[in-house]
C-alpha cells in the first residue's frame, strides 16, 4: 500500500480545457528530526476547480494537515525543504517569496484551523481580529471594518452580533469560536477556503450547522473548499469530490460517490470498513494492522505475494 500512481477517475462532464484554481504537482516537504531530513509527504498531485469542494481524508499522520499547511507556506521552524509545485491561479506559490504570500494569505486563501481556542487570541476582541483581517488587506477605516464585522458575524449565525462583537474568545462556545474562525477566513472574500478539521471536538448538532454553513458558503459565493477530516460522514455530506492519502501519498482521487461506492484502493475500502455501526451483529470494529507503509498492511496484496514477501 502507498506504492505507486493513485487511482484516479475523472468526475462525469469535467472540461479538460477549464484551469483549475488550485494545481498542485509533485509536492513533497521535508522536515529536520534528531535522526535525520524525515520525508513527511511526497509526489502529492490534485486540482482544485474553481467553486469545487473537496475532502482530503486518511488516517493521523497521512499528511493531511501537512499539505494544507504547505499551500499557505505555513510550515514549522524545523522545515527543511519542499518540492514540486503549488499553482495557485497560475502563481507557484512554491517559489513565491515571504512579502508575495503575505499578500495572499487570508485574503486570496484563507484557512480554518483545527481548535479555534489556540488559533483566536486570548487578549483581543473577536470583532477586533475579524476586522484586523480586513483592514490588513483593504483600504477601509476602523467603521467600516467593524460594520463589515457585525455584516459577517449575522451570516456566519452569530446570535446578537451586536454584543457578541465585543467579546473576548473565551466568552464564547467552542461552536461560536468556530463560527467567528470562519467569519474571520471569509471576511476578505477569499477564493480557497482550507478548512482543518473544523468540527473536532463539537457536538453533532453544532458539527451539522458549520457543515452546512460551509456548503451553503461555497455554493453561493463561488469559494472553493479543502475539507481536510478523517470523518467520511463528514465528506459524504459536504463535498463533492474526495481524495484519499496514505503515508505522506495520495492514493485515490474521485467523485465522492465513486470513492465511497466503489473504492479503487484497498486501503480506501478498508477505511470505509472501519466505520463503527449500531447494529451489533457487525461484532468487533474492524482495523488496519500495523504500521508500516507498504505490504504487510495491505491484505490483497499479501494474499497474492510469495510466502517470502510476507514474512
Amino acid at each position: 500500500m502507498g506504492a505507486g500512481p493513485p487511482a484516479q477517475r475523472k468526475a462525469e462532464g469535467a472540461r479538460d480545457d477549464a484551469r483549475p484554481l488550485l494545481s498542485v504537482r509533485g509536492l513533497g516537504v521535508r522536515f529536520k528530526t534528531a535522526q535525520g531530513i524525515w520525508q513527511a509527504t511526497r509526489r502529492i498531485d490534485f486540482d482544485v476547480a474553481p467553486g469545487e469542494r473537496i475532502g482530503i481524508v486518511g488516517e493521523s499522520g497521512c499528511g493531511k494537515t501537512i499539505t494544507g499547511l504547505s499551500i499557505l507556506r505555513l510550515l514549522p521552524g524545523n522545515f527543511a525543504g519542499l518540492d514540486g509545485r503549488i499553482l495557485f491561479d497560475g502563481t507557484d506559490l512554491a517559489s513565491c517569496s515571504a512579502r508575495q504570500m503575505r499578500a495572499i494569505r487570508g485574503k486570496r486563501i484563507a484557512m480554518i484551523f483545527q481548535e479555534p481556542m489556540s488559533a483566536l487570541d486570548p487578549v483581543f476582541t473577536v470583532g477586533h481580529q475579524i476586522a484586523e483581517t480586513l483592514r490588513v488587506h483593504s483600504d477601509v477605516s476602523y467603521e467600516e471594518a467593524r460594520a463589515k464585522t457585525l455584516e459577517m458575524l449575522r451570516r456566519v449565525g452569530i446570535a446578537s452580533p451586536e454584543r457578541r462583537i465585543d467579546d473576548y474568545p473565551h466568552q464564547l462556545s467552542g461552536g461560536m469560536r468556530q463560527r467567528v474562525m470562519i467569519a474571520a477566513s471569509l471576511i476578505c472574500g477569499p477564493e480557497l477556503l482550507i478548512a482543518d478539521e473544523p468540527t473536532t471536538a463539537l457536538d453533532v448538532t453544532v458539527q451539522a450547522q458549520i457543515l452546512e454553513l460551509l456548503r451553503d458558503i461555497s455554493e453561493t459565493s463561488k469559494t472553493a473548499l479543502m475539507l481536510i477530516t478523517h470523518d467520511l460522514g463528514v465528506v459524504a455530506e459536504t463535498c463533492t469530490r474526495m481524495i484519499t492519502m496514505y503515508a505522506g501519498e495520495v492514493i485515490e482521487d474521485a467523485t465522492v460517490d465513486e470513492a465511497l461506492v466503489r473504492p479503487l484502493h484497498p486501503y480506501t475500502s478498508g477505511l470505509l470498513r472501519s466505520l463503527p455501526h449500531l447494529s451489533p451483529r457487525h461484532g468487533r470494529l474492524p482495523s488496519i494492522p500495523g504500521r508500516c507503509r507498504r505490504l504487510p498492511r495491505c491484505r490483497p496484496a499479501a494474499a497474492s505475494a510469495p510466502a517470502a514477501r510476507t514474512q
